[in-house]
């Protein structure tokens, strides 16, 4: 969604307060794509302090689906938007990218919602997320999620140590 700042940029000292729907519902990092389950409208405070200076706030609630890292399963991680920026609107936008951090949100007076609140749950994107922490993963041998079933499958880590002796057993054993 885009809000148009021309309106706001002609009156120093003017507030303004919009509720936006959030048309986000994938949230891209990189190659993966993770789904929008549940979103809020997007509460977006603008204000025109002086000499083409805006100061943003924004405030949301969203949450995504991100798979489990041991076990793949869907876990519904939230993320609380609570952002707040400056915008020199005197500089061109590629300077404004540059020189600050809303990073691309702002082009040619109008404000793009989604990708500010994009860039912020990238900037609040865990380094790993578990169902439960303890998780007991996916078996390596059968595919079997450990967590719902008990596959049967051989557990036992051989010791790397003794790989030279386990080639030798291996070749001269009986069939």
């Amino acid at each position: 969604m885009q809000i148009d700042l021309t309106a706001i940029l002609n009156h120093e000292g003017k507030t303004e307060e919009y509720s936006v729907p959030m048309e986000l519902d994938i949230i891209r990092t990189g190659r993966e794509s993770f789904p929008v389950l549940e979103k809020e409208p997007v509460k977006v405070t603008v204000t025109h302090r002086g000499n083409q200076v805006l100061e943003i706030a924004a405030e949301t609630d969203v949450e995504v689906g991100i798979p489990c890292a041991r076990c793949l399963e869907t876990v519904m991680v939230s993320f609380h938007i609570s952002s707040h920026m400056d915008a020199d609107m005197k500089i061109s936008d590629g300077e404004r990218e540059a020189v600050s951090e809303e990073g691309g949100c702002i082009a040619e007076k109008h404000l793009d919602v989604d990708q500010l609140v994009h860039n912020e749950i990238l900037t609040d994107w865990p380094i790993q997320v578990l169902c439960r922490e303890d998780c007991k993963g996916i078996c390596p041998s059968c595919g079997a999620n450990r967590n719902q079933t008990s596959c049967g499958c051989d557990t036992a880590v051989p010791d790397p140590r003794m790989a030279a002796i386990s080639d030798i057993f291996s070749k001269f054993k009986e069939v």
